[in-house]
């Protein structure tokens, strides 16, 4: 108003063209006198919606710019707390990572090992202590073992026992125990990337 007290943004534009007022833009201000009209007419009308439309458009385009760098700062903020919160939770995770990687190749390795091993005595009683005619008996059967085995392992993870993923497998195993012992929340975890990503 011309007094300086601010008008609410509910003011119809009718209301405010009835009197004199200061319109404040980038504290500049600029003092209206709209002309005295006694009633409206329709066309009038029409004016002052346009007016108004303009007034509108105006404070927009005015203040899109500070509503952009009101909100770009406070998703830095928050991008910001959220990395601090990732950061040890991302050290963390590395060095679990690092211990279920290291037993599930010593897994390997082991299963490696006992297969060499199984073959170098099978091999050196079929040759050496035993005939073929004795150990093709126990052949069969550690060949009808390991089937069942495989076969087991199937019926359990409902899943073929194809080397990649049963070693997937194996490592999502010690990464969990892992992190169950060193009170990682993996889903804590989890909620934390997917709102860094958005």
């Amino acid at each position: 108003s011309a007094d300086g007290s601010r008008v609410s943004d509910a003011t119809l534009m009718e209301v405010l063209l009835m009197n004199d007022f200061k319109l404040v833009i980038n504290n500049t201000a600029y003092s209206v006198s709209p002309p005295i009209k006694d009633k409206l007419s329709s066309e009038h009308a029409a004016e002052v919606e346009d007016i108004k439309s303009l007034v509108h458009r105006l404070f927009v385009a005015l203040h899109l710019e500070d509503h952009q760098i009101r909100k770009e700062r406070e998703l830095l903020q928050k991008l910001d707390r959220l990395k601090e919160e990732l950061l040890p939770l991302e050290q963390t995770k590395a060095r679990i990572m690092d211990s279920a990687e290291a037993k599930t190749s010593r897994l390997l390795w082991v299963g490696l090992a006992l297969m060499s091993t199984q073959g170098g005595a099978l091999a050196w009683l079929t040759w050496w202590v035993y005939s073929w005619d004795i150990m093709e008996p126990v052949t069969y059967f550690i060949t009808y073992g390991s089937a069942m085995a495989f076969y087991a392992y199937f019926v359990l993870t409902k899943q073929d026992y194809i080397y990649p993923d049963a070693k997937d497998r194996q490592f999502l195993h010690y990464f969990y125990r892992k992190s169950k012992n060193q009170h990682f929340n993996v889903e804590r975890y989890n909620k934390l990337k997917e709102d860094l990503a958005e």
